[in-house]
């Protein structure tokens, strides 16, 4: 009996051994626990319904819990059919026996779905602004999904669920400004964080990648950081403008070469609103070509134009919430020709810091004002330190430049937006400019005023720009309303003729010269003294008077061999237009060629050859005229002299035409004509007078450069010609 007893126990042993290791193994196909599974489903959400096909069943023994599987079933969300290729479900046996199924754990896989179709029902479910918005900026895309979910006693989902999958082929439109294009990653989601990992996409047609990107949601934000990088980028400006399109015409990429990796940082809140945002970046520019119009380099860069080329520069970017550093160094072109440049830029709020070294070795550099050139192949450094205000203004802490023993050091120089100097403390200047003459001077701030003092200035270029243009403003600067007061032991006046002991003062109201006193020597001691003053009716009054003229009369390249003489000239001027009178005493010519033609063509040869000669003595010359924008109108411009005698009118377009006219006598025909006059003859001239030389009447007209003359020969003298020459020879 014993024996058939633990026969039985055996063979049942055996055949719940079997069985057990038969549905450990091998498991069996059943529905009849498919609407448990069913029901138990929906409860973890109303609005998820499940299709499920043929059902598997295999027996964990170890935990006494079965592995329910089911293949190509369907889920309906909100009436949105989605397909499944795989349920499994983890539950246990007890919960069999009580027809309450208890599930342990639910991994599923979904087939290969478009992203559309998952957002759309989802939103139907859960309606919040993120699935709003992402339904307006995905356009393509598809996506996989295994979801592992584990339950605790109650049934309710435990915080270790994990979401794995990938989304491949995707299209998202960003504000219509950006376009990511073929979007592939693999990604991993629970509780605590969100992986993306492999990542590949087109950012308005650019190449990125990024091995991972990690997203941690907090109570009522997402912390994501990752890292983006790119290699050997090459785009065009097509490219570029997709990127920047709020780009100006002033300022624009043309093409570019980089590579670069960037690790980023950054809050987003449920309303995707973006805090705290870091970025650090390493940057390698191969080659970039910027267009650049808002500077002019050309003053500075011989064949230069607006495009900069950058070339081999190392740059690294760290950006945050308060502040954005940008580093780099490397090559730099304004004209073909490369130079190397260090820079740094710091953004805190609405100022940008800098703090930049450019060494310029292989360009020549020019800088016009101040007459400056350094050439090609010789060492230079400019360093420039400062803020760039919210405005526009520049304010640089420190400007200078250095070349052997040339030195040009600013500091304190305030800029408007367009590059016009608003504030400047100090300028040390020591260098040689293109003539090689040594300027050695300081331009210091007292309080509002200045004060430029020194052993040496050449003041040539700014004389003639001044003289070329009729302007006494002070256009580098922006308003400038200051005194400046100075004290030169040696100015250059020409590239020949300097004063010494220039001092004074000059006064700037609105950026014109409202009062202005200088006095200085010649080197041979004789004086010359300027003066400007303006009264309550703006009008301006000049008067400028030299013992020594003739380094003020050398620029007119018409008249040779000017020599002695005494010089004063007075102006009014209102309104841009001047009233003038130039007056010059006993002076001497060698040679004014246009007159000479004159003489020649009128048979007066003898004068003409001393004019041409060994020069022709002037007791007197005055000169009466106007100017209005480019015009120049002469009134009347009169000279006497022992051996002829001129006078003339006319008017000048700068640099267009000149048209003048008038008559010119010799000494002898004059003492004739004056001589006849009753009684004042007798008592200007007396009895001796010239024999029958006659005078000549004339017209000069064309361009400055290819004047034409025509001559007519005169015997009787004008009323007019006859009433000046009296006049000025009673005054002798």
């Amino acid at each position: 009996m014993t024996k058939k007893i633990l026969k039985i126990i055996s063979v049942i042993f055996l055949f719940l051994l079997l069985l057990i290791s038969y549905l450990s193994f091998f498991g069996i196909k059943t529905e009849v626990f498919n609407n448990e599974i069913k029901d138990s489903l929906s409860k973890i959400n109303k609005e998820v319904k499940i299709n499920i096909n043929e059902v598997s069943y295999l027996l964990n023994p170890l935990n006494f819990n079965l592995d329910i599987t089911t293949e190509n079933s369907e889920v309906l969300l909100k009436k949105h059919q989605l397909d499944l290729e795989k349920v499994k479900l983890n539950v246990s046996i007890k919960s069999l026996f009580k027809k309450k199924l208890l599930i342990n754990k639910i991994k599923l896989s979904t087939k290969e779905i478009k992203l559309k179709n998952l957002i759309i029902p989802l939103r139907e479910i859960y309606n919040s602004p993120q699935l709003f918005i992402l339904n307006q900026i995905v356009k393509e895309g598809n996506i996989a999904i295994d979801v592992n979910i584990n339950f605790d006693s109650q049934g309710k989902i435990k915080d270790d669920y994990q979401i794995k999958g990938f989304i491949n082929k995707a299209k998202i439109d960003l504000l219509n400004k950006f376009t990511i294009k073929d979007l592939n990653f693999l990604f991993t989601v629970n509780k605590k964080k969100y992986e993306l990992s492999k990542i590949t996409s087109l950012l308005n047609e650019i190449k990125f990648s990024s091995p991972f990107i990690e997203i941690e949601p907090n109570e009522d934000s997402y912390l994501i950081k990752g890292k983006i990088l790119s290699k050997d980028l090459k785009l065009e400006s097509k490219d570029l403008e997709n990127i920047f399109k709020n780009k100006t015409n002033d300022f624009h990429f043309k093409k570019t070469d980089f590579s670069f990796e960037s690790f980023f940082s950054l809050n987003i809140n449920n309303r995707l609103k973006i805090d705290n945002l870091s970025i650090k970046s390493n940057l390698n520019l191969d080659k970039a070509k910027i267009v650049e119009k808002r500077v002019n380099f050309k003053p500075y860069f011989l064949n230069s134009s607006d495009e900069i080329d950058f070339n081999n520069h190392k740059i690294n970017i760290d950006y945050n919430k308060d502040q954005l550093i940008i580093e780099g160094n490397g090559k730099v072109s304004f004209s073909g020709k490369t130079d190397q440049v260090v820079y740094k830029f710091i953004k805190n709020d609405n100022k940008i810091s800098f703090d930049t070294s450019l060494n310029i070795k292989n360009n020549p550099l020019i800088i016009k004002f101040l007459d400056y050139k350094k050439k090609e192949g010789v060492d230079s450094t400019i360093l420039a330190k400062g803020q760039i205000e919210n405005n526009g203004s520049i304010k640089f802490d420190l400007i200078s430049l250095k070349e052997n023993s040339n030195l040009i050091l600013i500091n304190n120089l305030n800029l408007s937006k367009t590059f016009k100097i608003i504030d400047i403390d100090l300028a040390k200047i020591e260098y040689k400019n293109n003539k090689n003459y040594l300027n050695r001077y300081n331009l210091k701030k007292i309080n509002s005023n200045y004060i430029i003092k020194g052993d040496s200035l050449d003041l040539s270029k700014i004389i003639n720009n001044i003289m070329d243009t009729n302007d006494n403003s002070l256009n580098i600067f922006n308003n400038f309303n200051s005194k400046i007061d100075v004290n030169i032991k040696k100015t250059f006046i020409d590239e020949t003729n300097y004063i010494n002991n220039l001092s004074g003062f000059i006064k700037f109201k609105n950026n014109k010269v409202d009062n202005l006193k200088l006095n200085s020597f010649f080197s041979n001691n004789k004086k010359i003294s300027l003066t400007i003053n303006t009264n309550k009716a703006l009008e301006t009054s000049t008067q400028l008077i030299a013992d020594y003229p003739k380094p003020l009369i050398k620029r007119y390249d018409f008249i040779k061999g000017f020599e002695e003489g005494y010089l004063v000239f007075n102006s009014i001027k209102k309104d841009n237009e001047s009233n003038s009178v130039l007056i010059i005493d006993n002076f001497k010519i060698q040679k004014v060629p246009i007159f000479a033609k004159i003489l020649s063509l009128a048979s007066l040869q003898g004068i003409a050859d001393v004019l041409t000669g060994e020069g022709i003595r002037f007791t007197n010359f005055e000169m009466r005229f106007s100017n209005k924008k480019d015009l120049t109108t002469i009134e009347e411009i009169y000279a006497i002299g022992p051996a002829v005698s001129i006078l003339m009118d006319g008017y000048i377009e700068s640099k267009k035409l000149v048209s003048l006219r008038g008559t010119l006598v010799p000494a002898t025909t004059i003492n004739r004509n004056i001589a006849s006059i009753p009684i004042i003859g007798d008592l200007l001239i007396g009895d001796k007078v010239g024999e029958g030389v006659f005078g000549v009447s004339f017209k000069i007209k064309g361009p400055p450069k290819d004047l034409s003359t025509t001559v007519n020969p005169i015997k009787t003298l004008t009323p007019r010609f006859i009433t000046r020459t009296l006049e000025k020879l009673k005054k002798n």
